[in-house]
């Protein structure tokens, strides 16, 4: 399957537009409903009004009856005056056009004419949301090469531009996130996978609106690979963005709502519910498949949540708190710890004659809404401490005055 980013092929452009024979042509050969539709593509390509005849356009192809005719419309109509079009929007309705093809060849060849076509300079936008849209299509058939190799070539491009259209964003978000859940799938074992998809999956749930954009089916899917990754991906150690995320009430009175719950349970470190939890994991053989990765994980939450709790002229904890609070013996605290400042979850120094640690400092992390509560009320008990030391001041420094 050839890469979008080789020379393209360009399908054989069509004779030159004669409008009254086309629209004539559609008239007697479409359902009544869409009548109206090419009365007044006549009217506005007659007037030469660009801009009207592309939001029309837009109404047709959003129209489900339109959806035989959708290729036909665009190869012999739109491409007559596509180079009068703002380009994104050309971009925007071709790759809508394109999902009408089944042929997996065909739906390349024709997107890469659009390609061909596009001044890659001059419309960057539209270049990038073209090439991600070629990779999607190649990502569907099963291409990851290719579609890896267009990724790359969008996002050199991408990464460059500012106040890019939502839409641009979304669609190299979503194939981006999709590419890794496809590699995934083809090695499950691999772990350095799961983090890039959680990232990428979460900018492109920024890019859209979940309630209308997605699909109940499309919202419980997404929640439930989020979740998966980010109990499996090896630098994920902070869930406060996904949680607070809406994606996740997809997941709310379904067969994952137990995903839900353990998500808050890794976010608490509470290991306690994790061992409640744990029963549930044959429903998902990947996490018990990975039990013994789970157990360390939650014990480094637990550790991260019990330093976070603390006040900063608490940190210094003996191992056998530590072991208290992440339920392990006591000669494997000094791994666990080892392996939190290996991460870069925690920074301090190990006192093994003593058996301490000194904690300097914690991951910066998106806070719950209850860790956010329990923040305001160590700042409300640091006021207070503040107003009485003031109003023990208070009297010397009255005297010395």
């Amino acid at each position: 399957m050839p890469s979008s980013t080789s020379v393209p092929v360009e399908l054989p452009k069509p004779p030159k537009l004669d409008l009254d024979k086309f629209i004539a042509t559609a008239l007697s050969s479409t359902p009544v409903e869409l009548h109206p539709y090419f009365e007044s593509f006549g009217k506005l390509h007659t007037r030469k009004l660009w801009h009207q005849l592309t939001l029309k356009l837009y109404e047709f192809f959003d129209h489900p009856l339109s959806r035989p005719f959708r290729v036909n419309v665009f190869e012999q109509f739109v491409r007559d005056f596509e180079s009068k079009l703002n380009q994104l929007k050309l971009v925007e309705m071709g790759t809508k056009v394109s999902k009408e093809i089944d042929n997996p060849q065909s739906q390349l060849l024709f997107l890469n004419s659009i390609l061909s076509r596009i001044d890659a300079e001059k419309s960057q936008e539209a270049y990038v949301l073209l090439l991600a849209n070629i990779a999607y299509a190649k990502l569907v058939y099963g291409d990851l090469e290719g579609t890896k190799t267009d990724m790359d070539t969008a996002w050199k491009t991408l990464d460059r531009l500012e106040g890019v259209d939502t839409a641009v964003n979304a669609s190299y978000y979503k194939v981006a996130a999709d590419y890794y859940k496809a590699r995934i799938f083809e090695n499950a074992a691999a772990k350095a996978e799961y983090a890039p998809y959680y990232k990428h999956s979460l900018l492109y749930l920024a890019c859209v609106d979940v309630a209308t954009d997605l699909t109940s089916e499309e919202r419980l899917l997404r929640a439930h690979d989020l979740g998966i990754s980010a109990f499996l991906g090896d630098t994920i150690y902070n869930f406060g963005e996904l949680l607070m995320h809406p994606i996740l009430d997809a997941l709310d009175n379904t067969q994952y709502d137990w995903i839900k719950k353990l998500l808050f349970t890794f976010n608490e470190g509470n290991i306690g519910k994790f061992e409640a939890l744990a029963p549930l994991f044959p429903q998902e053989p990947i996490l018990e498949e990975n039990y013994p990765f789970l157990r360390q994980k939650i014990c480094l939450m637990a550790l991260i949540e019990s330093v976070f709790k603390r006040n900063a002229n608490d940190r210094t904890m003996s191992f056998q708190t530590i072991a208290e609070e992440t339920r392990l013996p006591v000669d494997e605290v000094e791994h666990l710890i080892m392996k939190a400042l290996s991460l870069k979850l925690i920074r301090g120094s190990l006192d093994q004659v003593d058996q301490k640690a000194r904690i300097t400092w914690v991951q910066p992390r998106v806070l719950s809404r209850a860790q956010i509560g329990e923040l305001a009320t160590r700042l409300g008990a640091w006021i207070d401490k503040l107003g009485s030391v003031e109003q023990r001041m208070a009297p010397h420094v009255s005297t010395a005055a």
